[in-house]
């Protein structure tokens, strides 16, 4: 069995729209939905789990209406902050083994390419941990205070994108064992470390970007459009 945890606590703030990001229309079709598919296309052996907040899923549902052929998933209310969803999502999970693969995803990322979430799960099973993520493109400095920064080597650095795949047991201690609103941890590679455990990076998209400002929107329809089938 594997699990798919799918987390889109989003408001759109930052997106300044009317409603959150997770529902926006991606190419007609709500980014939400977009990123469901994915995973079904990908694992259709998965179960999968969305987490919403809970005043969103009476418009999630009514959102779902108009579509067919929804890929079923149970939806779950989120907490205040990414970390409390993730640990409400577990919670969910009460009767399921320690050893399943959960692959902790963000909502807004519906551009994952299906190579990627496989990829998660094998080498999940195979070293007890995946991490997607990316090299960096641009050079980066660290800030030192008072308008003095330093010069980073950027190969050392990588941009961290989700699926993030664990043993369900392996979430479950990391979670019990942080507060939800430690603002030095901000996904779940950063709450497994906590435990002292190594986390195994491997080579995310650079398609796969997180739909927050409008111009990522504009980036994925894009992206969407230029894509080949079944990438």
């Amino acid at each position: 069995m594997r699990i798919a945890l799918i987390v889109a606590g989003g408001t759109g703030t930052r997106m300044g729209a009317a409603v959150p990001k997770q529902f926006l229309l991606l190419a007609g079709e709500p980014v939400l939905l977009r990123t469901l598919r994915r995973f079904a296309e990908a694992v259709p052996e998965a179960a999968r789990v969305v987490v919403l907040p809970a005043d969103q899923h009476g418009y999630w549902q009514e959102l779902l209406d108009g579509w067919e052929d929804v890929p079923t998933h149970q939806v779950i209310a989120g907490g205040a902050t990414r970390l409390a969803s993730v640990r409400r999502g577990l919670e969910a999970l009460a009767g399921v083994a320690d050893e399943v693969l959960v692959a902790v995803h963000d909502g807004v990322r519906p551009l994952v390419p299906g190579a990627v979430i496989r990829e998660a799960f094998r080498l999940a099973e195979e070293r007890g941990s995946a991490v997607a993520a990316v090299a960096l493109k641009d050079s980066i400095r660290r800030m030192q205070g008072s308008g003095v920064s330093v010069a980073e080597d950027r190969s050392a650095f990588r941009l961290v994108q989700t699926p993030q795949c664990f043993p369900l047991g392996v979430l479950r201690r990391a979670y019990a064992a942080v507060a939800d609103d430690d603002p030095r941890l901000t996904d779940d590679a950063s709450v497994v470390e906590r435990l002292g455990l190594p986390v195994t990076l491997m080579a995310g998209a650079e398609s796969s970007l997180k739909i927050t400002t409008p111009e990522d929107l504009l980036i994925a329809e894009a992206l969407l459009k230029a894509r080949r089938p079944g990438a």
